[in-house]
């Protein structure tokens, strides 16, 4: 909590548009309107989003109030996650240890436990559970109640987020193993049926979605269809990109050697001894997989749901992307194999030397991170690509001048047109058709909410707002010029705004707005 609340004082998570969907999101709940789904992604529910509509119905709508969210789910992953230690290793200070290098994790865990973007924080917390109560079914079997209750939560987790199912999995395959084993075949049936039932109630959102309107897009968005298609070439060659970005990418972000938003090597004092301690300690869990004992199924738990999450990276679509937030999963069983290895090593070494390693890890994640709050910007940030790097300082400015001028419908791209309708109370309202990339390319993705075309269709005045993008504001003055029309321009920070029109241009009249390759 300290550490979320140090760098939340500091100012150093730059507003992202993600997280301002997901405030618009809260927002239309607490009017009545509830979306099953993210906006735009059928993969993610809306229950991030129905968590902050609480927070905004006690706190009212503002930035910080989405992030006390995330870090109140947070302090749940922590504290399950310590559970999970005293279930598996039977031991109190494994769970502390645990504890510790989940409380100072890598800058990666920081960033997306701390800004949301949809489901990530309920996910890690709901996975958590998820293996508590198997691990409690594995070892009470006279218990009936935890099949409905874990089926409950395996639904509410994968409407909630479909990479729960890294969770799922692996649990269900424990749970079915130990039913098989020692339990008769009419109560296999009852307890089958009340995790189902559980499962169909948590999961009901997207079931009743799914019926009323096919499951092929659902199915389609868990898959992976959102980034389909970013790695040209054949199935080898896909299949090679993916492992490399596992492997290079994936791997250093993991254990914090790099931030993931740029290659860049973090708190280089201490990053050999680091890197040395991972290695080791990885190499304990393979030595350890034969090894017979009581935690012996916590253990397959978790390298279950680590391998799982490696399969599914290089097998779907989504190993295009190898930003950090899908390797979340493995921060509670990196965690607890390596307060494992550490607490294993009380036989070998006095407790003063275990102390000084489990310090140089806590101090090379806390010093990592502080390098990178630090250098803000761009801060600790969820943009990968500079060009989407918007200062957010100017963005008051921006609302007052637009609000000055008239200016409150128009056109932007998506990094600026869902943080200006959330901040300005949605009396701004920007369709992004504008592109970002710095060739011109362009998704209708972009666009989540369609009701905001409607209110810019029906404006009589329009304004263009493009952030970073020098040739895409030359591309706009020549087209204006070409079409005869006058408009004039200003510079906002980051910002470049054209306004006063002479007359309504939609973007699909000078070839903007049109999902291109």
């Amino acid at each position: 909590m300290a550490l979320k609340l140090g760098l939340l004082a500091l100012d150093v998570f730059p507003f992202n548009a993600d997280e301002a969907v997901v405030g618009l999101m809260a927002g239309h709940i607490l009017e009545g309107r509830w979306p099953v789904f993210f906006y735009g992604q059928a993969y993610m529910g809306s229950m991030d989003a129905s968590l902050v509509a609480i927070g905004f119905a006690l706190f009212g709508q503002r930035v910080i109030v989405i992030r006390a969210v995330q870090v109140l789910l947070y302090l749940g992953t922590v504290f399950t996650t310590m559970q999970l230690g005293r279930r598996i290793f039977r031991s109190t200070r494994v769970a502390l240890i645990a504890g510790l290098l989940m409380a100072i994790p890598a800058v990666n865990v920081t960033l997306y436990t701390t800004v949301s973007l949809g489901g990530y924080g309920e996910m890690l917390l709901i996975g958590n559970l998820l293996l508590l109560l198997a691990l409690r079914i594995a070892k009470r079997k006279d218990e009936n109640w935890p099949y409905l209750v874990w089926g409950f939560l395996a639904g509410l987790g994968f409407w909630a987020f479909g990479m729960t199912l890294v969770y799922i999995l692996p649990a269900a395959g424990l749970i079915g193993w130990v039913m098989w084993r020692g339990t008769t075949r009419s109560l296999i049936l009852k307890r089958i049926l009340g995790a189902i039932a559980g499962f169909l109630i948590g999961a009901g959102p997207w079931i009743a979605w799914a019926f009323t309107k096919g499951p092929t897009q659902l199915i389609q968005e868990l898959l992976g269809s959102a980034i389909a298609g970013v790695s040209p070439g054949g199935p080898l060659e896909v299949i090679g990109s993916r492992m490399l970005s596992l492997f290079v990418f994936g791997s250093t972000v993991s254990i914090g050697l790099r931030p993931p938003w740029e290659v860049r090597w973090l708190a280089i004092p201490l990053l050999p001894v680091v890197l040395v301690f991972w290695l080791i300690a990885i190499s304990n869990v393979i030595l350890k997989l034969r090894q017979p004992g009581p935690e012996r199924d916590g253990r397959r738990l978790l390298i279950g749901v680590s391998i799982l999450l490696l399969v599914g990276f290089i097998l779907t679509p989504f190993g295009a992307d190898p930003s950090g937030r899908y390797f979340l999963p493995l921060a509670a069983p990196l965690a607890l194999f390596a307060a494992d290895f550490i607490w294993g090593l009380k036989r070998r070494i006095n407790i003063l030397i275990l102390s000084i390693i489990l310090l140089c890890v806590l101090g090379f994640n806390l010093m990592g991170t502080l390098e990178s709050a630090l250098r803000n910007p761009p801060g600790l940030t969820t943009q990968f690509n500079p060009i989407t790097r918007i200062d957010h300082n100017h963005d008051q400015t921006l609302i007052e001048f637009l609000e000055q001028n008239g200016a409150q419908r128009g056109y932007a791209n998506y990094w600026v047109s869902y943080p200006l309708a959330f901040l300005s109370g949605e009396r701004l309202i920007f369709v992004p058709q504008l592109p970002y990339h710095q060739d011109f390319r362009y998704t209708s993705r972009d666009n989540r909410y369609a009701p905001y075309d409607y209110e810019v269709a029906k404006s009589e005045q329009v304004a263009y707002i493009t952030s970073n993008h020098p040739a895409l504001d030359d591309y706009l003055r020549s087209s204006f010029s070409e079409l005869e029309l006058t408009w004039e321009e200003a510079r906002v920070g980051d910002y470049q705004v054209f306004y006063r029109l002479s007359r309504v241009l939609v973007p699909e009249e000078i070839g903007l707005g049109i999902t291109t390759p």
